[in-house]
């Protein structure tokens, strides 16, 4: 596709029928560096879609990629290659102010910190009074919009908590505070990376709850990243799964992370503690480290740590193959062909089914 002559970012909020696709990142990619000289591949074409009203999830281990794609599509990064697309519109990879505020307008971002995304300085309801300011939000006096802001998060009384400065809260509420500021756009789009990593466990599950309770009243899309496979299933309604850079798995949420397709997030699974069995965790089938990412090994990136890898594996990075129910794994015990030709997997694994172990 050409981007040389990219349609303009819509000038009011996003509209269109419940099946229409809020977001659409179409081989995205990113490479941090010079060119021939310390490069690092952040981001490896990553396509996937958002619908609207729908949350996807983003999952992976740190450095996988997942806050860069989020910074991409916020235009705090600017993509070495592919689009991204809103409601149909190609952003382009420059834009003058004017341009980049339509944008934020659309698309705003929940920051993993709560302790560091506020301006310490400066009281809520002036935190709250700014993006109502900047996208000519604001009808009269400011007042009466963040007092119903806070209220829609849950801080009341309003006027108490708008008059504080972020150091006389807890963390649930700072983070509250971010919500309701990225509400304040009245966006369609929220890319909530990491909202409640740096929360205590006891408000994880509030904050989620009104993330939720938001998405449906107001009709939102969103990307929840996060690197909690338990808090991807309860939140999100798809489920992507990055690794060193490449999306390697996409489905709805409860099949991938029920019935991973892709080694590696089978491995992410078995990493994490299973109640049933007494929260030891179950046999990881992995070897090796993340490899680095400004030395990307041949073909699939997993290969040099995955138990059922192939000599083909080395060959080119797989294609994403289609495992039905929407359920797509880049791995080549998927590919007819391959197997076909391999016979019986080492593993076990049966032609065209995932690794022994992930169903």
């Amino acid at each position: 596709m050409s981007l040389s002559s990219p349609s303009p970012v819509p000038p009011e909020p996003l509209t269109g029928g419940l099946d229409e696709n809020t977001l659409e990142v179409i081989k995205l990619r990113k490479v941090f560096g010079r060119r021939g000289r310390n490069e690092v591949v952040a981001v490896n074409d990553v396509s996937f879609s958002i619908r609207r009203g729908e949350v996807l999830g983003l999952v992976g281990e740190s450095g996988s990629g997942k806050s860069t794609i989020a910074r991409l599509i916020a235009h705090l990064y600017r993509p070495t290659g592919g689009e991204i697309r809103l409601s149909g519109a190609v952003v382009p990879r420059r834009m003058g102010s004017g341009a980049l505020r339509r944008l934020r307008r659309n698309v705003q971002m929940i920051f993993q910190d709560p302790y560091a995304s506020l301006n310490p300085l400066h009281p809520v309801s002036y935190t709250l009074s700014r993006p109502l300011k900047i996208h000519r939000l604001a009808k009269g006096g400011t007042g009466p919009q963040v007092r119903a802001l806070l209220e829609r998060v849950g801080l009341v009384p309003a006027e108490m908590y708008a008059a504080k400065r972020p150091f006389e809260l807890s963390g649930g509420q700072r983070q509250r505070v971010g919500i309701a500021r990225a509400l304040a756009a009245q966006p369609k789009l929220i890319l909530a990376d990491e909202p409640t990593s740096a929360l205590d466990v006891s408000v994880r599950l509030d904050v989620m709850n009104l993330l939720l309770d938001l998405k449906d009243q107001e009709g939102l899309s969103m990307l929840f990243i996060t690197h909690d496979l338990a808090g991807a299933r309860y939140m999100s309604d798809r489920v992507a799964v990055l690794y060193a850079g490449t999306l390697v798995e996409i489905g709805p949420a409860v099949e991938v992370i029920d019935r991973p397709q892709h080694p590696y997030t089978q491995l992410l699974k078995s990493a994490a503690p299973n109640p049933e069995a007494g929260f030891a965790p179950e046999q990881i089938l992995a070897r090796g480290e993340v490899p680095d990412l400004a030395a990307l090994p041949p073909g699939c990136p997993f290969e040099p740590r995955c138990a059922y890898a192939m000599p083909e594996c080395k060959d080119g990075l797989p294609r994403l193959y289609d495992v039905g129910g929407g359920h797509q794994a880049r791995c080549l015990l998927h590919d007819p062909e391959v197997m076909a030709r391999r016979g019986p997997s080492p593993a076990g694994a049966a032609q065209g089914s995932a690794p022994a172990g992930t169903s």
